[in-house]
């Protein structure tokens, strides 16, 4: 299992339509939200397909919100 957190950014092994595989994580719990860095879109899926899809963990944002 990978570990992630909060307003961490990853990348998905697929990318977005608009041609970018970098989201920042912005909840987590049953289900995980994210948030494309490019375009701004937000999706939400669960936590399992969540960590299929997941290629790396980039790290921590400098944002504390």
């Amino acid at each position: 299992m990978k570990e992630y957190k909060l307003n961490d950014q990853v990348i998905m092994k697929k990318p977005h339509a608009c041609q970018t595989n970098l989201w920042l994580i912005t909840r987590i719990g049953v289900d995980i939200k994210l948030k494309c860095l490019k375009c701004g879109r937000e999706i939400m899926m669960d936590r399992l397909e969540f960590e299929h899809k997941l290629k790396k963990v980039v790290g921590g944002s400098h944002e504390n919100n």
